[in-house]
């Protein structure tokens, strides 16, 4: 049942060129850095990423999309990433965008074992209705759009209206990142990193974790454990090095309030 792995190289060995990937993180929080600059230095490539957006310039997945790895890419936001916007408009890299409620929901649907469900979001639009660009080419033409959905009317809160049929997401792989798990798998992820971590470890067929912190299994109360060992196949420790490779996206400065009695001068200081 020890799940622990000695390093991010050996847990990524398996890995082929061509596989896809159900990846946490939102932004540069909760991103799991280390395996993915692993799988980055195995040199596999055609890679088919699931997440909410493919990292920004130079970190995150936008190493691995920077280096030419990525064949397709399923998420809900482009912005940030000028290299992802740039391979996208260029033809070099497939791109199907999901309203980031359905794309979460599709994740975790793959994860319990639900094939498909119905939502209102995006009926009656281009999501339902088809046509959004896929793939571009090389001359800004529309290489590939979206097939139509399937539209169904269902009688909701005292009313009828039209629901899409979207189809769960399952991967190859998943990987996330969280703050403690156990050698059994179990994870608890930190505020914000628990977002898309939790569903995308659920999707993947093997899921690979880098945790911050490694505890002895029993030491996790049960409302601690955010997703359990079963959806877990592989841990790896950080170091503390790895850990502390937390960049900040965007640094904004702004003055604080004067604390009551603080004169004017001081407060300005304390920008």
């Amino acid at each position: 049942m020890d799940k622990t792995f000695a390093s991010a190289e050996e847990a990524v060995a398996d890995i082929p060129s061509g596989a896809s990937l159900a990846v946490g993180g939102f932004g540069l929080s909760g991103v799991p850095i280390t395996i993915i600059r692993a799988l980055l230095a195995r040199g596999v490539d055609e890679l088919e990423v699931v997440s909410n957006n493919c990292g920004v310039d130079g970190w995150g997945l936008g190493e691995l999309l920077a280096a030419g790895r990525i064949r397709r890419v399923i998420a809900s936001y482009i912005g940030e990433n000028r290299e992802f916007a740039r391979q996208y408009l260029s033809g070099e890299v497939e791109v199907e965008l999901t309203p980031q409620g359905t794309l979460a929901e599709r994740l975790r649907a793959g994860g319990v074992g639900i094939p498909a469900f119905y939502t209102a979001t995006g009926a009656g639009t281009a999501v339902s209705d088809g046509g959004m660009p896929l793939r571009y080419a090389a001359d800004g033409s529309v290489a590939l759009t979206s097939e139509p959905k399937e539209l169904r009317p269902f009688d909701s809160f005292g009313r009828t209206r039209e629901y899409v049929l979207e189809r769960a997401i399952r991967t190859d792989y998943g990987l996330v990142r969280a703050a403690v798990g156990d050698r059994h798998g179990n994870l608890r992820f930190e505020k914000s990193t628990r977002n898309f971590n939790p569903l995308a470890g659920m999707a993947g067929r093997v899921t690979i974790a880098e945790v911050d912190e490694l505890v002895e299994p029993g030491e996790f109360g049960p409302d601690d454990i955010h997703l359990p060992g079963i959806y877990v196949d592989r841990v790896v420790v950080l170091t503390a090095e790895q850990s502390a490779d937390l960049p900040i996206e965007k640094v904004t400065v702004r003055p604080r309030p004067a604390a009551s009695g603080t004169a004017p001068d001081q407060a300005e200081e304390t920008r």
